[in-house]
């Protein structure tokens, strides 16, 4: 029986998420920013990832498909070591801060997470991977404190980290004039660290 009170469509992407003291060591160094730029529509810190694949609309069924593969390539991956540097833009419009680190190990999960997309069935838009952390959009009246921010963000070195899990996360974008929220479908934490070489 369907239940009225559940969409019918989730609007999802996978991605990975920084620990919670890495996402602290941004926000500080952003306090300046967040006083200095208080139009600026600036993302709320828990909701801070890394887009792998973002698949837009689906239906419920759909998003089911995902659990297991996902799982499984998850189960067979090691963490990633990662950190967040710097800050840029893109079109003036959105404020983000980049990603070091394992980054050919990135962009193999990226390339394996749409992969598994794929092999369901689901089709999405496969834009060329930009590994970023998206932390605020400008309002369109205002051209220009995006691009101030990302330059006063620029000597920004963050601590390396362990992605260690896989999120599938839906989000409440289009279903109301509040703020953007996200919440986990599922998450999978990625396998053991693989033994060092004798």
């Amino acid at each position: 029986m369907n239940d009225p009170t559940r969409p019918a469509t989730v609007r999802v992407f996978i991605a990975l998420a920084p620990p919670d003291d890495a996402k602290d060591e941004l926000a500080r160094a952003l306090r300046p920013a967040y006083e200095a730029y208080p139009r600026l529509r600036w993302n709320r810190i828990e909701d801070w990832h890394i887009t792998l694949a973002f698949l837009g609309e689906l239906p419920a069924t759909a998003v089911a498909l995902l659990r297991r593969p996902l799982g499984e390539l998850a189960a067979g991956r090691r963490p990633l070591r990662l950190s967040l540097r710097g800050g840029g833009h893109f079109d003036e419009r959105v404020l983000w801060s980049g990603i070091e680190g394992e980054l050919d190990g990135l962009r193999r999960l990226t390339a394996d997470v749409r992969g598994v997309v794929r092999d369901c069935g689901i089709a999405f838009e496969d834009r060329p991977p930009r590994p970023h952390l998206t932390l605020a959009r400008s309002r369109r009246d205002d051209p220009f404190s995006v691009v101030k921010a990302a330059a006063e963000l620029a000597g920004f070195i963050g601590r390396p980290w362990p992605a260690a899990r896989l999120h599938l996360v839906a989000s409440n974008i289009g279903r109301g004039p509040g703020p953007i929220h996200y919440r986990d479908v599922a998450a999978w934490d990625f396998g053991d660290e693989p033994p060092a070489a004798p």
